[in-house]
């Protein structure tokens, strides 16, 4: 399905902004144990960096509708958000422009409703770009971030490797780097002779240990709804790297 649809950028609005009440509404099941960060994904990667007192400007790659960027901007001078999706990146604009964004949560798929955004609190939109881009091929202008953040990103890339041979470029010395992956290796995203041989942390290993230290590694649940009787549940092995000196 094209990230470029309303269905998907509906989606991936309510999956960002909505609350978890918006969320499970009308889910018939006891929800009582899905909770926590599987409904707050978007800030759960950003609070697994490490405290960052110092840093000054943040890259959030594969940003969607821009959840992520905004939470970044309530402590850091500069955040570059850059998505694949004009229409997702449209979006998040809106959103940091105006302070909210109407979108549709759908029922059954073919019945919806209107719901509102409301912009993270204590996020300073002025801090905040959001521009289209690609992440395999970056413009190169960029500079360094002392803080990047790629969430559910690697495994939708069809080359990953001119994604991760890049990174040590972006990261500045010292910085932090968040990587979060459901490890989802599909074809239709990944030639299968672009795919990792073995377990997708050892990739990372073979390509960041020359310039990056591997600080933890946890796995971070989210949920997305599509409709009220089909959600995905999955997990997002979440590693933070830092820069070496």
């Amino acid at each position: 399905m094209s990230y470029e649809s309303d269905f998907l950028r509906n989606v991936y609005l309510l999956f960002h902004y909505g609350t978890p009440e918006e969320i499970l509404d009308g889910i018939g099941l006891d929800a009582s144990a899905i909770q926590g960060a599987a409904l707050h994904f978007p800030e759960a990667t950003v609070e697994f960096f490490q405290p960052y007192p110092d840093a000054k400007r943040a890259l959030d790659l594969g940003c969607a509708v821009g959840k992520s960027s905004l939470v970044l901007s309530k402590s850091i001078d500069e955040v570059i958000g850059i998505d694949f999706s004009q229409n997702f990146v449209d979006a998040a604009e809106t959103i940091r422009s105006e302070g909210k964004i109407d979108y549709l949560r759908y029922r059954e798929a073919h019945l919806s409703e209107k719901l509102t955004t409301e912009i993270p609190e204590n996020a300073r939109p002025e801090a905040v770009s959001f521009e289209q881009g690609d992440a395999m091929h970056l413009r190169l202008d960029l500079g360094s971030f002392d803080l990047v953040h790629a969430a559910n990103l690697l495994c939708r890339l069809p080359e990953p490797l001119r994604f991760l041979n890049r990174l040590s470029e972006l990261v500045a010395p010292d910085g932090q780097l968040v990587l979060a992956t459901p490890c989802t290796w599909l074809e239709e995203f990944t030639p299968r002779e672009n795919q990792p041989t073995g377990p997708t942390l050892d990739l990372l290993h073979e390509h960041l240990d020359a310039d990056f230290e591997l600080q933890k590694v946890e796995e971070i649940p989210f949920l997305i709804r599509e409709h009220v009787r089909k959600f995905q549940l999955s997990t997002s092995q979440t590693s933070l790297w830092r820069r070496k000196t």
